[in-house]
């Protein structure tokens, strides 16, 4: 898949590598539930979108809403936890965070779930990831964006709190965790602005989603 892509000075780099993960820094939320950001945590990630964009075997699904059948507005790719990795750094990127949180997660991430929003048409509406153990413990799902930024909304479920904004790409990274995926919802809406392509990267622990 060919793809136009607005490359950033700091991400544009023909070496794809992690950074350290020292520089994350976490905003808690109401419910007992937090986030952890860090601004380009992986370099040349321009180089790893376009791999990913154009090597990744990228499907389109049809859901059932109410009563039509719609097309999910994203294209998607899963990799289960003994399925390789589209690219060798997203294995690391695993591994690292796995380690990073092993003693607040006490497992590792697991599985890897690829969104492909293509412009501004495509988007994720409000949910929370509470399929499984996610509707009623604790847990941590890690997002690494490629490509350019797009802005991931959280707001509470029940209201009484502030909604947040993130704006996330070119090899950022946003760690939700504690409570956040059953008190907290998020989306990434759609926008009429002129934007570029994007791929989100979701790794979660097993049973998560």
């Amino acid at each position: 898949m060919t793809v136009a892509l607005q490359g950033s000075l700091f991400s544009a780099a023909d070496t794809v590598a992690l950074g350290s993960l020292t520089g994350l820094r976490r905003t808690t939320l109401a419910h007992g539930a937090w986030i952890d950001v860090l601004p380009g945590w992986l370099s040349g990630a321009d180089s790893l979108f376009q791999t990913l964009a154009g090597s990744v075997d990228w499907h389109a699904e049809r859901r059932q809403m109410y009563e039509q059948v719609v097309s999910v507005p994203r294209l998607l790719a899963r990799f289960g936890e003994d399925d390789p990795l589209p690219h060798p750094v997203l294995a690391r990127a695993r591994a690292a965070l796995s380690e990073h949180y092993a003693a607040e997660l006490g497992e590792p991430f697991r599985s890897a779930s690829l969104c492909f929003y293509r412009d501004g048409r495509d988007s994720v509406a409000w949910h929370g990831d509470r399929f499984g153990r996610g509707a009623t413990e604790d847990t941590m799902v890690a997002i690494l964006s490629v490509g350019e930024p797009r802005a991931l909304l959280l707001r509470p479920r029940g209201g009484g709190a502030p909604s947040l904004r993130q704006l996330l790409g070119h090899g950022d990274l946003l760690v939700m965790g504690g409570s956040c995926q059953r008190s907290w919802d998020h989306a990434v809406p759609k926008t009429p602005k002129p934007v570029g392509p994007r791929i989100s990267i979701q790794f979660r622990p097993r049973d998560v989603g």
